[in-house]
């Protein structure tokens, strides 16, 4: 595995000599390739947290997002930079097994509100003290400075591709 990372570390890196990037590019580019493998593994770790309360990373995501109130799918999606009709296809499924239910949208006809039901608040807070462990235990081996300062790039990284930084 982590030599078919490498390979494509190197590809990504490699670059025609006549379009060659900046060292701030390839430095941009290195992120991107890690946070592209880091996303996997969080996801297969959240799917691990997740299991034994019968739940994968992407319910566990929808489940979170309403804890505190009802959402329209749109907003859950848009809250995590997903498409509508992948989260649509999670609600639908936690509706179907009780952990959510649809509501009435006052506001609007068609887009109903998804409220969490006491059965997917119990197993979110079962998720959520499986992650506080891991959380705790993951944070003390790499250390709270760096883990800010990851927070701190990460977020800028984000405004950049938002165009935050730009808007003001």
């Amino acid at each position: 595995m982590t030599n078919s990372v490498s390979k494509r570390q190197d590809t990504v890196n490699r670059s025609n000599a006549s379009e060659s990037r900046t060292p701030a590019g390839d430095a941009l580019s290195e992120l991107v390739v890690l946070i592209f493998r880091l996303d996997g593994l969080l996801t297969a770790t959240g799917d691990s947290l997740a299991q034994p309360a019968g739940q994968t990373s992407a319910r566990w995501r929808v489940l979170a997002t309403v804890d505190d109130g009802p959402a329209t799918v749109a907003q859950v999606a848009r809250a995590w930079g997903l498409a509508r009709q992948s989260v649509q296809r999670v609600a639908d499924v936690l509706v179907e097994e009780r952990f959510c239910r649809y509501d009435e949208n006052p506001g609007h006809r068609r887009a109903q509100f998804l409220r969490i039901t006491p059965r997917g608040r119990r197993a979110l807070r079962t998720i959520q003290a499986a992650q506080r462990t891991w959380a705790d235990a993951m944070g003390a081996e790499i250390g709270e400075t760096d883990l800010r300062l990851a927070n701190t790039i990460l977020a800028r990284t984000i405004r950049a591709l938002t165009g935050e930084q730009t808007r003001g």
